[in-house]
Formats: C-alpha cells, sequence, structure tokens
C-alpha cells in the first residue's frame, strides 16, 4: 500500500460509533454506555469474522476514555497468546497499572481479539480477574463462537451478536474505496466480491487491493484469478457433463480448473456444494447430491488424495445422472 493510501486509511478510518456502518442496535445500545460509563459490564462480542467488531471495540473506547485513550487500553489477540501465563502477566499488570491512573478515566479497557482460541485454564484464570478488577477495569472479548467462551465468563457479560453486513453496505464502501483510489471497479467485479466474501467485509477490502495490482480495471475476471477460484459457470459446466454421464470431459474439466486457478481439492468441494442447489434439480436430488459431497469432503479431511477423491466425486455424480434419467 503507498504512502498516500496509508495516509488516507487512518484520515477515514472510523473514529467514533456514529461512522460505523451497520449494526445499528448494537450501536445503540453501546452509545447508552458513553451517557454513564461506570454503569458498563464487561462486554462480549461475537459474529463471524471481518464484520467489524474490532473496529466498534475500539471506536468505544476512543469515546469512552477521550484523546489518549490508548494508554489506558490493552488490545491483545488471544490467539497468540493463548495461555494462562499471558492472563496473569500482562492482564494483571496491566489492571494494576491502572489503578493508579482512575482519576483521569473511569477505568482502563482491555481488549481480547479471537478470545475463543484461550484455553479452558486461561479463560478459567481471566474469569478471576475480570471478578477481582471490575471497579478498576474493564474487558471486551472478541470472538467467532461464543459457544467456546465458558459459561462464568458469559454470565458476567453483556453479549452482542454481529451480523454479516449487509450486501448494499459491502458495495458501498467498496466502491467508496475505488473512488479514492482511481479503480475502474466494474459491477461484475463487486459481484464476484461480495459473492465470494460472504460479508466478511476485511477479506472483500483485501482481495479488491490484490485485484488492483492486476491492472486499474477490476472485474469477475481479474477477482476470481487473484482469489484462485473458479467462475460459477464453469463448476455447473463440470456438474451438468457429469450428471449427463460425460465423466471423461466432466474429468478434463476439472483438471483444467486445478491448473488454471490452482484449486484445491477443498476449494473445488466447497464451490460444487454451493452450486448444487443453482442447478435445475428435484429438492430430493439436491439433498441426496449434498449428501454424497459431504462424504468426499470428509475423506479430503482426513488426508485422502485430492485427484483420486474428486474423480470418485464425478464417478458418482455419473452414476446418479443415470439414475435420475432411469426415473425420468
Amino acid at each position: 500500500m503507498s504512502e498516500e493510501a496509508v495516509m488516507w486509511v487512518e484520515k477515514y478510518r472510523p473514529k467514533m460509533l456514529d461512522e460505523v456502518v451497520d449494526h445499528k442496535s448494537v450501536i445503540e445500545s453501546l452509545k447508552g454506555f458513553l451517557k454513564s460509563p461506570n454503569t458498563m459490564p464487561h462486554l462480549l462480542f461475537a459474529g463471524p469474522p471481518g464484520n467489524g467488531k474490532t473496529s466498534v471495540a475500539l471506536c468505544l473506547a476512543r469515546q469512552l476514555l477521550g484523546p489518549g485513550w490508548r494508554n489506558y487500553v490493552l488490545e491483545l489477540n488471544a490467539s497468540d497468546e493463548r495461555g494462562i501465563q499471558m492472563v496473569r502477566e500482562r492482564i494483571k499488570n496491566f489492571t494494576r497499572h491502572v489503578l493508579g491512573t482512575m482519576a483521569k478515566v473511569p477505568f482502563g479497557l482491555v481488549i481480547l481479539d479471537e478470545s475463543d482460541q484461550m484455553t479452558a485454564e486461561a479463560q478459567t484464570a481471566l474469569r478471576r480477574i475480570m471478578e477481582a478488577n471490575s471497579r478498576t477495569s474493564r474487558f471486551i472479548l472478541i470472538c467467532n463462537y461464543s459457544g467456546k467462551i465458558i459459561e462464568p465468563i458469559q454470565s458476567r457479560c453483556a453479549i452482542f451478536r454481529f451480523a454479516p453486513l449487509a450486501r448494499g453496505d459491502v458495495e458501498n464502501y467498496l466502491r467508496f474505496i475505488a473512488k479514492k483510489e482511481k479503480l475502474n471497479l466494474q459491477d461484475s467485479g463487486v459481484e464476484a466480491l461480495i459473492e465470494h466474501c460472504g460479508g466478511d467485509l476485511r477479506r472483500a477490502v483485501n482481495t479488491l487491493q490484490a485485484a488492483a495490482t492486476v491492472g486499474r480495471t477490476v472485474d469477475r475476471k481479474t477477482v476470481l484469478q487473484v482469489m484462485g477460484k473458479a467462475g460459477s459457470e464453469e463448476i455447473r459446466d463440470m456438474l451438468g457433463k457429469a450428471l449427463k454421464g460425460d465423466f471423461l470431459e466432466a474429468r478434463n474439466t476439472l483438471y483444467t480448473l486445478m491448473a488454471t486457478y490452482g484449486m484445491s481439492g477443498s476449494d473445488i468441494i466447497r464451490q460444487v456444494h454451493r452450486e448444487i442447489f443453482n442447478l435445475k434439480l428435484p429438492p430430493k436430488a439436491q439433498i441426496e447430491l449434498a449428501d454424497i459431497i459431504g462424504e468426499y469432503d470428509f475423506r479430503l479431511v482426513e488426508g485422502a488424495n485430492d485427484d483420486i477423491q474428486l474423480s470418485a466425486l464425478l464417478a458418482q455424480l455419473v452414476k446418479y445422472g443415470s439414475q435420475l434419467g432411469e426415473k425420468a
């Protein structure tokens, strides 16, 4: 990223909760704590990656703690330091340090990103620290799966669930970036970014940046190229050949996809699973095909050979296609 682009990111990075896109109910609830900070409980932000949980936590910290907010915030990524040592040393020392600055801020803030990656031992130790230091410190735990956080911690937190960002919000933000960076972002490129990033804005922005290195025009072909994914039409073409009984042509298409896009077996399985439900098949046939695909996905996860298992999957589709033809 150029120096100009870095300066632009800093300038336009959301600094206040009012600037956060979407999550309206969450934002309105958090604004209530700004009026009387001392009533704010510990917080747990849960939801899929790339939808603004960490940004909201940082915006809240800025508004609660004022201009010198960085001095009163400990931000940790729990996936890097997952063990009990991190809790006993860094977090405990921070909560003691904040005690001496209480005249300037209502409390210190500990932001634990990816807290669902912490070990059970570390979470138990964290529970005790949250309990003992509730007067001087507040914790914001950020995770993808709230079920991996132990119940005693969940009961001490106000839980906010972040849904994937709305399609329109993702599109508007991508076009905003493209305009500032003077990119020719075509409609097909936006569609591909939204389709393959599934509400993960961070991933969409990173993919857009990668696509911009290929050329100033970003279309569907460019996006798929940098993501190493095949287009929906190519996957449907392969499935159509298999279901019509043309195994050799379907396998040739498979090898072309693997050679052109460098796709792994798991990537192809995921796209095949998605496209099964876009084919004009009876609901019962889609269910049975999803069951077949699930079996081969399990085999790949267990370490089976990609080439052999994908060929076997196509063979199963050929057999199933012939059964459909007989029933018709």
